[in-house]
């Protein structure tokens, strides 16, 4: 015992080297022997509370995106599509990512089956996950309250709620960035290199999921380490190129199999015009993105405020009608806070990891942020969920750091002040864009914001005067200020189910449906006009028809952008599944086009379809004797009926027929060979030309030449039948 109290003690004072000379579980023991008790239980319900509110009324939502879904059955029952993250498992081509966000799905669906709980729960893991991971970073700083707070505020930020809870690959990337964080903060304290490499391997994984958006932030992770970091410079330089490395092979591996393997036996890559990976990364899912520039991309660029149909950029953005109230009620406190917590450090030494802390997470919201705001192309408001670890982590620091130094520095609790009550008013703000959902909510917000500012500035004024719960009681009703607003925006995500291509947290605000920026015909994917009602029918020849739900016309998005007489139409809720019809009807990545401007339209993107039982069992028919049961012009349409089926089904063009994969040569040969059963008409015409197309070609060829077959509302063609005449 007394070898171990000199080690005990001799570590704890070299806090660059916290337990030298212990083993793993010695050090473990003395970490927790300085807990308070309380922790760990609180730790455990904080999880046990996101879970709880992350898994509630999940399976409502049904298969969510079913591009996604296709992909992940797709996966689940093939290798080579599990590989390639195919839309199909006869291996047509891939969706327009990565395949890394699949996988947890895939084995999900490979090891309980397809269901849309199979889908849906590793997203809802990966949100508890993060929340926890978070926790860890922030307590190492600044100590359990904080780390609390910080993983609280994570979960309750509403497109955290939403993403956690559906099945894009933002999921997987926000973990895995929470993650590289952890990592690097632990590098900051511990000049091992292996925190290093853990970081650079989850931003290589994180590339896997969204390319390079994954790498966004490695500016901020690699100056705040060579500036903030333990150890001579050489070595930090060493250690910097170490992780670089490791990021390299884990996202490496997979692009040069891709690009090595024979394009003859894979999966065409979609989204890209020349089935390379590289092309796509560094073009449509790249640079383009940036500047709007984007080689199969539909309204980026050329609006009024430079984001066209995306919407208008510079730094209100985050704070529109589309973006705000899926993430920015604690944006402005967290800048004060951020501010506020590097005044309060700017005398402690270069390694003071918990300036360094500030800087990391910190600079990782300012540098996404930004380019979120002033990115020209593909934008949806869901792609803010990146930002809430980081504005939850730098809210949660910075108010901690400022309570504790209220009485060392006399200003830190008007800033508090000036926090809450800023955080009141804009919620507020935000709460007045849906002005007949809970009225009563926004003035109880702005009552409650008063008083707690109020008691902050009493409590640093009068603080000898008044009794010690007063302060405590402030900071109790600031908090409880702050988070009013997300929890009620949280609390109806979770209770409304969710479905579509492009969905949006909380209630249908106002300035998004029916006002907002202007948008291409029929309102662009960008902007709430152009999301589609889901279980919207597809239309066109053959296409199933249905009933009609509220806010639509048969074969046309329900959105606010303009009708034919440039009127504009009224606005449902966005993102939500209309009664009477299943979720998860249509689904998809984002909206392309061909390099020459022309698309499938609004039409062929957004579009899912109802597959009734007829056409159910019609595909179902002898499809264990074709690669494809049938194929059908984009993937919304190709999604839904393999969904159905659990058979393959080919997108011609992709995910909006814009792909030129399959060639009309190529298809005539599938034909030939036997290898597709029948072909669904009506799936939109999309593809570099228009009507000119390849997917148009490929649909005028079979319709001259061969039988249609009725199935409930859709008309097929069985391409086993030609027509005599032919």
């Amino acid at each position: 015992m007394t070898v171990l109290s000199g080690r005990a003690a001799t570590a704890s004072s070299h806090p660059f080297r916290e337990g030298t000379g212990l083993r793993a579980r010695d050090r473990l023991r003395a970490r927790r022997a300085g807990r308070p008790r309380w922790e760990r239980p609180a730790f455990w319900a904080l999880l046990a509370v996101t879970a709880g509110l992350y898994l509630w009324h999940l399976g409502a939502s049904g298969y969510a995106n079913s591009f996604y879904s296709a992909a992940a059955q797709a996966g689940g029952a093939d290798g080579k599509a599990f590989l390639f993250g195919s839309l199909d498992a006869g291996n047509a081509i891939t969706v327009d990512k990565p395949p890394a966000a699949l996988w947890p799905m895939a084995l999900s669906v490979r090891l309980f089956g397809l269901g849309h709980w199979q889908i849906l729960v590793p997203q809802a893991l990966m949100g508890v996950a993060s929340v926890g991971v978070l926790f860890g970073a922030v307590r190492r700083r600044t100590g359990p309250v904080a780390g609390l707070l910080a993983g609280a505020l994570l979960a309750l930020t509403p497109v955290a709620a939403l993403m956690f809870r559906f099945n894009n690959p933002d999921a997987l990337l926000c973990l895995l960035l929470v993650c590289a964080l952890y990592f690097l903060e632990r590098a900051l304290e511990d000049a091992r290199a292996r925190w290093l490499v853990l970081a650079g391997a989850c931003f290589g994984c994180a590339f896997l999921v969204k390319t390079l958006q994954a790498w966004l932030i490695l500016p901020v992770a690699a100056l705040v380490y060579l500036a903030c970091g333990p150890g001579r410079v050489a070595r930090r330089v060493g250690g910097l190129l170490l992780g670089g490395l490791a990021a390299l092979v884990t996202a490496g591996w997979w692009v040069a199999l891709v690009e090595l393997w024979p394009a003859s036996s894979r999966p065409y890559i979609g989204g890209s015009q020349t089935n390379s990976f590289l092309e796509l990364t560094l073009g449509y899912n790249g640079l383009g993105r940036i500047t709007g520039d984007e080689t199969g991309s539909v309204g980026g660029g050329g609006g009024p405020g430079g984001g066209g149909g995306w919407g208008d950029t510079g730094l209100t953005r985050l704070f529109g009608a589309e973006t705000g109230g899926q993430i920015s009620w604690l944006l402005p406190a967290a800048l004060l806070l951020l501010v506020a917590g590097l005044v309060l450090t700017r005398g402690a030494p270069r390694t003071d990891p918990q300036r360094g802390s500030l800087l990391l997470w910190g600079g990782s919201l300012l540098l996404t942020g930004g380019v979120f705001s002033f990115m020209s192309g593909i934008f949806h408001a869901y792609y803010t969920v990146a930002l809430a670890p980081y504005v939850a982590a730098v809210t949660a620091m910075g108010g901690v750091l400022l309570w504790r130094s209220r009485d060392r520095a006399r200003w830190c609790l008007p800033v508090l002040a000036v926090a809450v009550a800023g955080t009141a008013a804009w919620a507020a703000v935000l709460l007045a864009r849906s002005p007949e959902w809970l009225p009563w909510l926004r003035r109880a917000v702005v009552v409650a914001g008063v008083l707690a500012a109020c008691g902050l500035l009493l409590s640093g004024w009068r603080s000898r005067r008044l009794p010690r719960w007063f302060g405590a009681g402030a900071v109790l009703t600031g908090l409880l200020t702050a988070v009013a607003g997300p929890v009620a925006y949280t609390l109806d995500t979770v209770g409304t189910p969710k479905s579509g291509s492009i969905v949006s947290a909380g209630p249908a605000v106002g300035g998004g449906p029916g006002g907002g920026p202007a948008a291409p015909p029929g309102g662009g994917p960008g902007t709430r006009q152009g999301r589609a009602a889901e279980g919207h029918r597809a239309t066109g020849p053959g296409a199933p028809v249905g009933p009609q739900t509220p806010g639509t016309r048969q074969g046309l998005p329900a959105r606010g952008g303009p009708s034919p007489d440039g009127t504009p139409r009224g606005r449902p809720q966005q993102g939500r599944a209309p009664r009477g019809v299943p979720p998860g009807g249509s689904g998809g990545g984002e909206a392309r086009r061909g390099p020459d401007g022309a698309g499938g339209g609004m039409r062929g993107l957004l579009n899912g379809s109802e597959v009734s039982a007829r056409a159910t069992a019609l595909l179902r028919r002898d499809a264990a004797r074709y690669t494809w049961a049938a194929a059908t012009v984009g993937s919304q349409n190709a999604a839904s009926h393999q969904l159905a089926t659990g058979e393959p089904v080919m997108a011609v063009g992709g995910f909006n027929g814009s792909d030129p994969s399959p060639t009309p040569a190529q298809f005539r040969r599938y034909v030939t060979q036997g290898r597709i059963h029948y072909f669904l008409a009506g799936g939109g015409a999309g593809g570099p030309g228009g009507n000119r197309g390849t997917a148009a070609e490929i649909t005028t060829w079979v319709e001259r030449h061969f039988t249609p077959v009725r199935a409930g509302d859709a008309t097929f063609y069985d391409l086993t039948k030609p027509k005599s005449s032919s």
